[in-house]
C-alpha cells in the first residue's frame, strides 16, 4: 500500500503544481475566499467526496468514506493570502493587486487537494473516514478554526464518529524535500495580535517641552517591553514579541495628539502566555505614565 501510495503521489505531482499555481494567481484575503472555496469543491466534487460548503462563511469540508469500517481522521489546510503586493516576477503571480499568497497557504491548500486525489484513487483500501477541512480566515485572530469547530467539524456526523486525529500542515522550507518535521507537544507558537494607542498632547516641534510628544513615549514602550521576553520569560520557554508598526499622523514640525504601536506576542507555553498578557499591559501602562501620557491596550 505504501508503494502504491508513492507511485499515486509521483502521478498527481504535475497536477497539484497546476493546482498551487492557480491558487497562487487568484488570492483572496481572510474571510473573502469565496473564489478559492469554489475552486476547491469544484475538486472535491471531481474526485467522487460528498462536500459541506458555508462551514463559518467561506470553509469547505470535503468526506471521503472508506471501504471499510474504521475511525475518521481530519486533515486540515488554510486557504487565506496576506495583504501585501507580490514583486516576484514569475507567471502565476497574483492577479490581484495588493493580495498575495506569502504564507504558503496556496500550497497548503494544493497538498491537501493531491491527498483527496490519491485516497479517493485507494478509497476501498481506506478504513473508516477521511475529512479534508479547508479553513477560511487563519491569517486573523482568533482565526476560523474556532469558529469551523463550533459548528461541527470535529463532530460525529451521518454514522462516523467524531475524529480520533486531527492533521495540520505547514510548509517548512528548512525541512528536506521529502521529509515531514514532527515533535512532542506543541510545534507552532501562539499568536496574539497587539495593538497600543498612546495619547499625548500635541504642539510645534520647536516646543516639545510645551508638548507630550506620544512618539518619543511610544518609542520608550518598544524599548522597555524588550524586557518582557529577557528579563520576564523564563528562559526555557520560547517566547517573541515584534512591534511590526509605529504609526503618527504628525509632521515634519508637529508634534501628534497620538501614536499607534501594532505588533504579534508569540508563545509556546499557554501559562506564561497569560502571564505576560499581564506584564504586558504593565509595562505599557507604566511607560506611558512615568512621562505624563497615557495608554489604552487592545
Amino acid at each position: 500500500m505504501i508503494d502504491a501510495i508513492k507511485a499515486a503521489a509521483d502521478d498527481v505531482y504535475p497536477d497539484v503544481v497546476a493546482l498551487r499555481r492557480t491558487l497562487h494567481r487568484h488570492p483572496e484575503l481572510s474571510g473573502e475566499e469565496h473564489e478559492t472555496a469554489q475552486r476547491v469543491t469544484e475538486w472535491l466534487e471531481d474526485l467522487g467526496l460528498d462536500v459541506q460548503r458555508g462551514v463559518y462563511g467561506t470553509g469547505v469540508v470535503g468526506t471521503l468514506d472508506g471501504g471499510e469500517p474504521g475511525p475518521t481522521l481530519l486533515l486540515r489546510a488554510d486557504m487565506d493570502a496576506l495583504p501585501i503586493t507580490e514583486e516576484t516576477g514569475l507567471d502565476f503571480a497574483s492577479e490581484n493587486d495588493g493580495v498575495m499568497h506569502a504564507c504558503g497557504h496556496d500550497l497548503h491548500t494544493s497538498s491537501l487537494l493531491g491527498t483527496a486525489m490519491i485516497l479517493a484513487r485507494h478509497r476501498e483500501q481506506v478504513h473508516g473516514q477521511v475529512r479534508f477541512c479547508f479553513q477560511p480566515h487563519e491569517e486573523r485572530i482568533p482565526g476560523g478554526a474556532k469558529f469551523m469547530i463550533e459548528e461541527g467539524v470535529l463532530d460525529a456526523a451521518n454514522g462516523a464518529p467524531a475524529p480520533a486525529a486531527a492533521f495540520g500542515q505547514h510548509a517548512k522550507p528548512d525541512l528536506a524535500p521529502g521529509t515531514i518535521g514532527v515533535r512532542p507537544g506543541g510545534f507552532m507558537a501562539s499568536t496574539d495580535e497587539v495593538f497600543v494607542t498612546v495619547g499625548g498632547e500635541g504642539g510645534h516641534a520647536a516646543n516639545p517641552h510645551e508638548a507630550v510628544d506620544p512618539v518619543y513615549v511610544a518609542s520608550e514602550i518598544v524599548t522597555a517591553l524588550q524586557s518582557l521576553v529577557s528579563r520576564r520569560c523564563p528562559p526555557g520557554v520560547p517566547s517573541i514579541l515584534t512591534i511590526g508598526r509605529l504609526v503618527a499622523d504628525g509632521a515634519t514640525n508637529v508634534i501628534p495628539e497620538t501614536a499607534r504601536l501594532e505588533g504579534t506576542f508569540r508563545a509556546m507555553d499557554e501559562e506564561w502566555r497569560f502571564r505576560a498578557h499581564a506584564l504586558f499591559r504593565q509595562i505599557v501602562e507604566r511607560t506611558a505614565e512615568a512621562h505624563s501620557a497615557t495608554a489604552e491596550v487592545e
